[in-house]
């Protein structure tokens, strides 16, 4: 079974989901199954949400054409099978609403943008961007990024975004980071020589750990010598505006694999 399940709808979507089958993350960086007994990790809550009429529409309807579902990886994943022609690929861990990666990925036609998220309205608003702006270039999978990153043959893609990941503030649960020294490794080695791991966050703390995380791998060149000026081809998110809003700065972290 390939990774990812291009519209596998095994019961009629409600409004929330469960996401009972949906793998979760380790740092285990292979593709060897995971022992039933070891404790996961998760970098992510499996986030439920009430969905509006619309977005419950949307999904219905649009989930079959855009929607693929992470399972356990067995083999390695074909980037060419869900969009039908070959292009770089962008991945988006945790698209949120949505707005940003329809945002890029409109303005960026030549390429690929696979977003991954939990969430399950985010989803849902993502999959009615794509309809209403005829993204052809998008493609929307629900479950853990890293066990999809994990079945993707290195370098095979152009670029990584992380935008404002769970900071998991509390300092008993900073292994649930995303942006840490085993899962960077993982991420980069799947990028293409050249290609960009991009992060955003808006909490100083996490920032900084970013910092010195992603400077301390060997692989990665930062491309500003620290925080970036913010991109202008990144989105401004209602999250980041609310962010701004309560006085928070957001910093922006480019790298580039060697």
């Amino acid at each position: 079974m390939n990774p990812l399940t291009p519209g596998r709808t095994s019961h009629p979507i409600r409004g929330t989901v469960a996401y009972a089958r949906i793998a979760v993350t380790s740092t285990d960086q292979t593709l060897t199954a995971r022992p039933v007994h070891a404790a996961p990790i998760r970098t992510f809550h499996p986030r439920r949400g009430r969905m509006s009429d619309r977005q419950r529409d949307a999904l219905q309807r649009l989930w079959p054409a855009y929607g693929l579902d992470i399972g356990a990886p067995d083999g390695p994943f074909d980037a060419t099978a869900p969009f039908g022609r070959r292009a770089p690929l962008v991945l988006e861990i945790g698209s949120g609403m949505g707005d940003a990666t329809a945002a890029m990925a409109a303005a960026d036609p030549d390429r690929h943008y696979l977003a991954v998220e939990v969430h399950t309205p985010g989803i849902a608003n993502l999959l009615e961007l794509v309809e209403r702006h005829g993204l052809s270039n998008v493609r929307v999978a629900r479950g853990d990024a890293l066990d999809l990153v994990r079945a993707m043959p290195e370098g095979s893609l152009e670029a990584v975004h992380v935008f404002f990941p769970d900071p998991w503030p509390k300092a008993r649960h900073h292994k649930r980071r995303l942006i840490q020294p085993t899962h960077v490794a993982l991420l980069r080695s799947r990028l293409v020589p050249g290609g960009t791991l991009h992060c955003a966050t808006d909490w100083a703390e996490y920032a900084e750990s970013m910092r010195e995380t992603l400077a301390a791998d060997p692989g990665l060149v930062d491309a500003h010598d620290g925080f970036a000026p913010r991109p202008g081809h990144r989105p401004v998110t209602r999250f980041e505006r609310r962010a701004l809003t309560a006085g928070r700065s957001i910093f922006d972290l480019v790298h580039h694999r060697r």
